[in-house]
């Protein structure tokens, strides 16, 4: 983190920690559920307490909160390791919830052996109704004087697995008239006849996460617990359990979660849309998934800029997606590898060139680093251009080509257009031009003077690639705040496929999740379904805010 801004709150408070001898180092964790993939949002969460452990000198730790067998994978687990991995970070200690199961029980008899905790028969629906609401207290459940023996009992027998799902659970014994509805007699322990991804069928009740989560923190002394807004409401809950428990006292810190422009942050949409194949998977280059956006070409780096970009607060805000955009660029601009691709062909034919004659242009791999070197392409006597770079009837300011202008092929030579032909729909389909033999880039004599230059691919030394246009998920810029379904704001254009773009032949060799940069197009990456026979690029984002420049309009 830079030491140059000034401190955060959470910063603020382990400075005053520390300095108080409160601490002697301090013990983060990220703790996700692997119930599903993790998104931008999490990573901003993965930042936070990794950055924090590594700026204080202390440790974070990963753990798995898997206390729901219905929903949690092992494939999540290790999708999320490695998503943790390629973010840049590493774990000092790597724990599960159900590592704690046996202890948590212990702590569950502990609260029933102390009255504070009984087994409740009554149905869910009846439990809710007798929660009362912010206006009226709610009501004693008819079970709930029931001996500390007798609940022992039925506690073990719910271990046993002698009661089905939902005949039994077990709640804290608080108070039914609390103003935090949370305190009213929370269930703590539910039946589930479920296999567990880590402890198979050995266990048929698993705690609730407001009892699992901070006796979890407390068993790994975690000095600070940090996690997002909504669970403000859950911290006396939090600390009634440490202290009726009498066990390290973990203290639970909230700030705001970022949600981001055109798209979704809920696992619950995202696994909809992955389910309804509005998208292809959960690494799908247009979802907000770390591995969606490793898979469109988003480097690690910039989403960790952006993280720190756009720091932590105690109010929620939505953050526009142009600055994650515009982070990647920022990035991208430094690494990537500067390439010519054409994405909408059309043939140029230079007259005047030697049919025979392929030449070896020496251009540069990145402006911005020297160390990036020169590649070779080369040029010969028809060349792939981009349809939008000829006009049949040009306006006055248009410095590309048409009948009588010139200009600069990239790396290249100048060219003049002679003429062009149509098929019988209408369609140019050849461009005639006489190219200036001593305008050739680096050793130009020739005295001509353009305005423009553009890009270009050999036709008999041109590959033949796929490339996936990604824009925004959804049209509108809050899809969750609409009226109606989430889905219905679908953008329909969020995805163009082109089968035949016509790309530099050593770009036939790039590897998986390379970046480029393709000269006036955009920055671009090798898809994972890419092969040596059938390239495949996805845009990872434009050059420049496109989006911005409509919403002006």
């Amino acid at each position: 983190m830079s030491e140059e801004r000034s401190l955060n709150f959470l910063e603020e408070i382990i400075e005053t920690d520390l300095k108080e001898g409160k601490y002697k180092n301090i013990h983060t964790r990220f703790p996700p559920e692997p119930n599903g993939y993790l998104h931008i949002g999490h990573a901003s969460s993965i930042h936070l307490n990794f950055s924090l452990a590594k700026k204080y000198n202390g440790k974070c730790n990963l753990r798995f909160d898997d206390t729901n067998p219905s929903t949690e994978e092992t494939e999540y687990v290790e999708n999320i390791k490695n998503d943790i991995k390629w973010l840049g970070y590493s774990w000092d200690n790597e724990f599960f919830t159900s590592d704690y199961f046996e202890t948590l029980y212990g702590y569950a008899q502990k609260l029933i052996d102390k009255g504070l905790a009984y087994v409740d028969d009554s149905t869910a629906e009846q439990i809710a109704s007798m929660k009362g609401n912010l206006n009226e207290p709610g009501i004693n459940s008819p079970f709930r004087n029931r001996s500390v023996e007798e609940n022992r009992t039925l506690f073990e027998a719910m271990r046993e697995g002698k009661f089905g799902d939902g005949e039994k659970v077990l709640r804290a014994k608080i108070d039914m008239a609390h103003p935090n509805l949370l305190m009213r007699d929370p269930i703590i322990y539910r039946i589930k006849h479920e296999h567990h991804h880590r402890s198979g069928d050995r266990w048929c009740i698993y705690p609730m996460y407001d009892f699992a989560h901070g006796q979890s923190d407390s068993i790994e002394h975690i000095t600070h617990s940090i996690c997002t807004l909504e669970f403000i409401h859950h911290r006396p809950l939090y600390n009634w359990f440490i202290e009726q428990l009498e066990i390290f006292p973990s203290h639970q810190y909230e700030f705001a979660r970022r949600n981001l422009t055109y798209t979704v942050m809920s696992k619950r949409k995202l696994l909809q849309l992955v389910n309804e194949k509005h998208v292809t998977g959960w690494d799908d280059p247009r979802m907000p998934t770390i591995s969606g956006m490793r898979r469109r070409g988003y480097s690690a780096a910039s989403i960790r800029n952006f993280c720190e970009t756009v720091g932590i607060a105690k109010r929620e805000n939505i953050v526009d997606l142009s600055l994650l955009e515009f982070c990647v660029r920022e990035d991208l601009n430094k690494h990537a590898i500067r390439a010519m691709a054409v994405l909408d062909p059309v043939k140029l034919v230079i007259t005047n060139y030697p049919s025979d004659l392929s030449e070896e242009l020496e251009l540069e791999n990145n402006p911005e680093d020297e160390s990036a070197g020169k590649r070779t392409v080369l040029f010969s006597k028809e060349l792939w251009i981009e349809r939008e770079d000829f006009m049949e009837n040009p306006p006055k300011k248009f410095f590309r080509l048409g009948v009588g202008l010139m200009v600069r092929l990239k790396g290249a030579y100048i060219v003049r257009c002679d003429d062009f032909q149509k098929d019988e729909t209408g369609k140019v389909v050849s461009i005639q031009c006489t190219y200036i033999p001593e305008s050739r880039s680096g050793s130009d004599t020739s005295g001509i003077h353009v305005k423009g230059t553009i890009h270009w691919v050999s036709v008999k030394h041109a590959q033949c690639a796929e490339v996936r246009l990604y824009d925004r998920l959804f049209k509108t810029d809050n899809p969750s705040n609409e009226e109606g379904d989430f889905k219905e704001y679908l953008n329909p254009n969020s995805l163009s496929v082109l089968q035949q773009v016509w790309i530099e032949p050593e770009l036939a060799k790039a590897k998986v999740g390379q970046y480029f940069q393709f000269l006036r197009k955009g920055y671009f990456c090798v898809d994972i379904e890419s092969t040596p026979e059938r390239m495949i690029f996805n845009r990872t984002v434009t050059l420049k805010d496109a989006w911005a420049k409509e919403l002006k309009k």
